[in-house]
This record gives C-alpha cells, structure tokens and sequence, in this order.
C-alpha cells in the first residue's frame, strides 16, 4: 500500500471552479482514515494553503504542508518547519536585473507577505496576495537586503511576455537555479535544491516512509520533480503533455474528480 499522497493544489485538487469535489474531499477523509498521509504541495505559503488544510481536516499531529514550491516543508498544526531552502539578496540583484532588462516585474516571496522594488504593483502580484491573503510591501531597492527571507523569486508577467523572458534568459542560469512555470504568468525562481521532489523527499525521510511509497499528482511544470521523485507519478487528465509524459499513470481531469480516482484506485484499492 502506498503510504503518502502529495497533491499540488491549482488544476489538481481544485476543479476549474476552485472549488474540492464532494468526491475529492471523500476520497482524502477516507485516505486518511486508512493511515495515509495526504500532503498538500503547492507554491503558495502556508496562509495561502491554510484554509484548504482546515476544509480537508488536514491540521492534526502528523499532517504535513509543502509550501513555496519545496522551499518549505512544515508541520501543519505546530507550523514547525523541517525544511528550509532559502535564496539571498545577490539572488534578488541577478533576477531583479534580468527583470528590468526584458521591461517586465518581479516580486520577492517571503514566509509572510510580497515584497516589490516598485510602487504599483502588478496586476498579477496583487493576484497572488489576494489568493493567499498576505500583504503586499513595496520597498526601494536599495532597501532590499540579506534581512529579508528570500523564500522564492518571480518574475511576472503576460504569459506570451514571460515566453520571451525565457528565451532570455542565460543558459547557465539554468543551472544555477531552479526555474519553473506555476503558471501562464508566473515564472519562479527557486534555490537550486529547492523544489517539489527534494520536499518529498525530505519529508518521506523525515517521517521514515520509503519514496517508493510514496504518490505525486500534479499538472503543471512545477510539479514535475515530485512526479519524478515519487514511487508513483501521477499527471492529471488536465495536466500539460510534457507532465503526461514523465508520468507513470494518467488520471482523469480535475473535473472529474481525477484525485478521487488515484485514491480509490491506488490507496483505497477499490
């Protein structure tokens, strides 16, 4: 039996309404019942993820969150952290400068709030603080320094605008990062060893259940590593072909209850 489920959240354990089918929310009380750990992964931070943790009954002793896209991985109940990948502020002047050199914006993702080297922020900053409900806080650049706790750098933009910061972005940059979509307007930077399938990784560890007990679902470009790590990698129906094709098994969509029927099938055994 498999013994953990990480599920990323946008497109994977929501419906395209946001919403959690009746039949999700079933299928993860059920899995939990069964003694299976269900982890949520995701890009958000923890007070982005909160509500969703207290919906799915995901708050006791034992319950575990994946946050910042692997660049934290914490106790739900306690919010102990058990581990932290973190970026700097030469990180911040290298993004930031390769930002300013395509005309677009970035914003510095902290435990807490978003920070902009701007007055007005970006439509798509002002989304992303509205959806995990934490502030934004608009700083000179000059101001930005190591006290800041760099958990992610984005750039963000139009989707077709941040095409083309990917087509200039250095090669060695590559290598130096961990680079991922999250989505259509969102392009993030993380530590290099910071991402979802390090995460599960160290938690499978942590918590002493072999990888190979271990599920990933997901759909897009972040998720990509933790369908890869895990014993068992899991693309939805909805997912991009390039997740699909890295994928041991494809789900049905997020519409169709896609999460519900990898529990049933793989957990449940039904």
């Amino acid at each position: 039996m498999y013994k953990l489920i990480a599920l990323d959240i946008d497109g994977t354990l929501l419906n395209s309404e946001k919403k959690i089918t009746s039949e999700v929310f079933n299928s993860i009380q059920e899995a939990k019942k069964a003694g299976a750990k269900v982890v949520l992964s995701t890009g958000r931070p923890l007070p982005g993820v909160t509500p969703l943790l207290d919906e799915l009954n995901l708050t006791d002793d034992g319950d575990y969150v994946i946050c910042f896209n692997g660049a934290v991985v914490q106790e739900v109940k306690s919010k102990k952290v058990l581990s932290n990948i973190e970026m700097c502020h030469d990180d911040f002047v290298l993004i930031n400068n390769l930002a300013k050199e395509n005309n677009t914006h970035v914003h510095i993702n902290t435990p807490t709030n978003l920070i902009i080297p701007e007055e007005t922020p970006s439509k798509y900053t002002i989304h992303e603080a509205t959806l995990n409900n934490i502030d934004i806080v608009s700083m000179n650049e000059e101001d930005i320094n190591d006290d800041i706790t760099f958990c992610k750098i984005m750039i963000i933009d139009e989707p077709e605008k941040l095409e083309e910061v990917l087509e200039n972005i250095p090669k060695d940059l590559f290598d130096k990062y961990t680079i991922v979509r999250s989505a259509p307007f969102f392009l993030e930077f993380l530590n290099k060893n910071a991402n979802k399938g390090t995460a599960l990784q160290a938690l499978c560890n942590t918590i002493n259940i072999p990888i190979s007990k271990s599920i990933a679902v997901g759909d897009e470009e972040n998720d990509q590593h933790m369908i890869k790590m895990a014993g068992l990698g899991i693309a939805m129906g909805n997912a991009r072909d390039s997740i699909k094709e890295i994928a041991n098994y494809v789900t049905c969509s997020n519409n169709e209850h896609g999460v519900a029927k990898v529990i049933d099938k793989f957990i449940l055994n039904n």
